[in-house]
C-alpha cells in the first residue's frame, strides 16, 4: 500500500510570511503584527476588496472563513471587520483588518466568495456597520422590526422591548422591557458593619425622633419623682396580704410543715468505721 502525499503541510512556519505579505500588498496597509503565532495586517478600508484580491489569487488563500466584527466605542472609527483567510495548500491562516464607523461603508467582498453575503449580513446585523455593494444586506440573526445592534458595547443588556405572544390579539407583540426586580450591583459588604450607603428602600422609612439624651444631656424634670404612698407604686393592701403567704427564699412552703433552719445536711446511709491503716515499714517495702 502505498503512502498518500498531501501537498499542505502539518504544520506551516509564519518565517518570512509577514515581510511577503506586507511587500506585496504595498502602502495599502497601515499596521501589522504577528501575537499568538497568528499574523494580523490591517489595511486601507477603500483597498480591502483589492487586498483579499491580492492574496487570493497570487498568495494561495483560497478561502474565506470568516468575517468578524469588534467594537471599540472610545476610537473615532469605533469598529474593525476582520477578515479570517486560510491557505488549503499551505495550511496557513492570516487575518485582514479595515477599520470602519457608523457611517463610513465598508466595500463588499462577495464579488470574492459568494459566502461573504451571510457573513457580512451577520456583521451588520450585530453591529451596525454598512457594506456597499451586497446585494441583500439585512440582518439575519434578529426579528423583524428589531431596534439596535446587540453586539455594540453601548447596548443594553435587557434590550430596548421585550417580544410575547398576546392572548387577547392572538399573535406576537412587541413591548418596552419591564423588569420585576431590578439589577442587584453586589458590593459583598460585611453583614455586620453594614453598608456606608443607604439601601433601596431604607429612604422611604421616617427617621425616628432624637432622644433627649442624643439631642443634649439629661431630660430636665421641675418635680422628682417619689412615691409616698403605696397608691403611687401600683400595689396596696392587697398585693402585701398575697405576699405574706409567699416564702422569700427557699423552696415555696407547704401546708402544715414548719420551714427549717438552714444548716448541714442529715447523712442519708450509714456506713461501718474502717479500720485503721497499718503504717508500712522499710522491711515490707523490700
Amino acid at each position: 500500500m502505498s503512502a498518500v502525499l498531501h501537498p499542505a503541510p502539518k504544520f506551516a512556519s509564519n518565517d518570512g510570511v509577514r515581510e511577503t505579505l506586507l511587500a506585496a500588498l504595498g502602502n495599502s496597509v497601515l499596521f501589522s503584527k504577528e501575537e499568538h503565532g497568528e499574523i494580523a495586517i490591517t489595511v486601507q478600508r477603500d483597498r480591502i476588496e483589492d487586498a483579499l484580491r491580492l492574496l487570493r489569487d497570487e498568495h494561495e488563500y483560497q478561502q474565506l472563513v470568516e468575517i468578524a466584527g469588534v467594537d471599540f466605542p472610545d476610537r473615532s472609527e469605533r469598529f474593525e471587520v476582520v477578515y479570517m483567510l486560510l491557505s488549503l495548500t499551505k495550511n496557513h491562516r492570516v487575518m485582514v483588518k479595515v477599520n470602519a464607523s457608523e457611517n463610513t461603508p465598508v466595500q463588499t467582498v462577495t464579488t470574492l466568495w459568494p459566502v461573504a453575503g451571510w457573513l457580512e449580513r451577520e456583521v451588520y446585523d450585530m453591529y451596525g456597520v454598512i457594506f456597499a455593494g451586497n446585494p441583500d444586506l439585512r440582518r439575519i440573526l434578529t426579528d423583524y422590526g428589531f431596534e439596535g445592534h446587540p453586539f455594540r458595547k453601548d447596548f443594553p443588556l435587557t434590550g430596548y422591548v421585550e417580544l410575547r405572544y398576546s392572548e387577547e390579539d392572538k399573535r406576537v407583540v412587541y413591548e418596552p422591557v419591564q423588569l420585576a426586580q431590578d439589577l442587584r450591583q453586589f458590593d459583598f459588604m460585611s453583614p455586620w458593619e453594614g453598608a456606608d450607603y443607604v439601601l433601596p428602600g431604607d429612604e422611604k422609612v421616617a427617621s425616628p425622633a432624637p432622644s433627649a439624651a442624643a439631642a443634649g444631656g439629661a431630660p430636665k424634670v421641675d418635680t422628682p419623682k417619689t412615691t409616698e404612698k403605696p397608691a403611687d407604686t401600683g400595689a396596696g393592701e392587697p398585693a402585701n396580704t398575697a405576699a405574706k403567704g409567699k416564702v422569700s427564699s427557699g423552696a415555696p412552703a407547704v401546708e402544715g410543715v414548719a420551714a427549717k433552719e438552714s444548716g448541714a445536711p442529715e447523712p442519708t446511709e450509714s456506713r461501718p468505721a474502717r479500720k485503721p491503716r497499718t503504717k508500712k515499714t522499710d522491711g515490707d517495702a523490700a
